[in-house]
């Protein structure tokens, strides 16, 4: 036993000697280097997107005023017309018929009015004599009011044939691009029965819908609704395939009705059309840019979460500080926009924050060119040891 002990100690004694003989210690573990960041204000212009649906300045719906058959289609589809171009004709000839009776209405009215007053007139002349009773002479005069309200009547009859007759010419309401045209030569049509569309494409209008909070949250920053319109900044569009449309646009209205469904509220944007890319019933995105000057912005890998609530790291006395911060909801998916938990001037750990502890030791990392210079030294020494053995 005692022969053991005496092997074990003479065993630990020449561990002790050889590893002084070789000049290696046990060395202590000291404070991590870590990227740190000092804490600065700077002005940010984050993009947000909005799903959109793209209309025409007018999308007229075209419907006849009157019943009938089309006899001449005039228009082809996609076609660009004019205001007052007409469209279609529809079948003319009982419409004519129509104007030409109300015409012989309208003579005949005039007759019986022009017949009336010379009865009038003889009875007037006869009563002044004794020859005729006051019945008579009120008789002669009713017969006359008579004769000219019918005469009345036939004229707005008149008036409404004429109104028909011209119906049957259905013209377009406005400058646009005509739609799909269902309908052709032949088909029996009403008051109920679609034509086609004329879509005004020289000025598009792209609605999309903000969120309640985020529409509230830019009046609060602009003061009113009507500031925020003009304060807002020129929005960009992005097509369905991906690209950006050429010209920017401008947000013009915010509807005043906030939808319960959705607790959305809907914007309307205007952008020129002067190539004629965009087509009524499109849709795209809106790109919003939300513009935030002298903000505090620090990078997301210098923040971590815990039940929801963003925390970074400051740096207090050399020791890592955990502190609660708040951030905008909109982000460009590198960088936080803080909103409160920061100053100016403040150091926080910018990396390697899932590493760290409360209290831990924090020496700040040393930048990646005096890294490199000093390893140069370093990394000769070594070279030169190694040719001397």
């Amino acid at each position: 036993m005692i022969m053991k002990q005496t092997l074990a100690k003479a065993a630990i004694a020449a561990c002790c000697l050889a590893a002084v003989g070789c000049g290696q210690a046990p060395t202590a573990t000291g404070p991590g280097e870590y990227a740190v960041l000092t804490v600065t204000t700077s002005d940010r212009e984050i993009p947000v997107n909005y799903s959109a649906t793209i209309r025409g300045r007018q999308d007229i719906d075209i419907y006849p005023q009157i019943s009938g058959t089309i006899s001449q289609l005039l228009v082809k589809e996609g076609e660009q017309v004019s205001k007052g171009r007409t469209l279609f004709i529809i079948d003319q000839v009982p419409y004519k018929a129509a104007l030409q009776t109300a015409d012989a209405n309208v003579a005949a009215a005039k007759a019986g009015v022009a017949t009336a007053r010379l009865t009038y007139d003889s009875k007037k002349e006869l009563f002044k004599r004794n020859v005729v009773s006051q019945f008579d002479l009120s008789t002669a005069k009713n017969q006359l009011l008579t004769a000219e309200a019918q005469f009345a009547q036939a004229q707005a009859q008149r008036v409404s044939a004429a109104n028909n007759l011209s119906y049957t010419v259905v013209k377009a309401p406005s400058n646009g691009v005509v739609g799909t045209l269902p309908l052709r030569v032949g088909a029996l049509v009403g008051p109920s029965v679609k034509l086609t569309t004329v879509s005004d494409n020289s000025e598009m209008y792209v609605y999309f819908s903000m969120a309640e909070n985020r529409l509230l949250e830019l009046t609060r920053r602009y003061g009113s609704t009507a500031r925020t319109l003009k304060s807002m900044p020129e929005v960009a569009l992005q097509l369905s395939d991906g690209s950006l449309y050429a010209d920017k646009g401008r947000v013009e209205s915010i509807s005043g009705v906030i939808d319960p469904t959705t607790g959305s509220v809907q914007l309307r944007a205007a952008f020129p059309n002067r190539d004629g890319l965009l087509h009524s019933g499109g849709t795209g995105n809106i790109v919003l840019p939300s513009v935030y000057k002298d903000c505090v912005v620090i990078p997301q890998t210098a923040t971590f979460e815990i039940q929801d609530k963003v925390y970074v790291y400051k740096v207090v006395d050399g020791k890592a500080v955990s502190s609660m911060i708040d951030v905008e909801k909109i982000s460009n998916g590198r960088e936080y926009i803080v909103r409160s938990g920061l100053t100016p001037g403040e150091t926080i750990v910018a990396e390697g924050v899932g590493m760290l502890r409360e209290g831990t030791p924090v020496v700040a990392k040393r930048q990646p060119a005096a890294a490199s210079g000093s390893a140069a030294p370093e990394t000769a020494a070594e070279t030169q040891t190694a040719k001397e053995e």
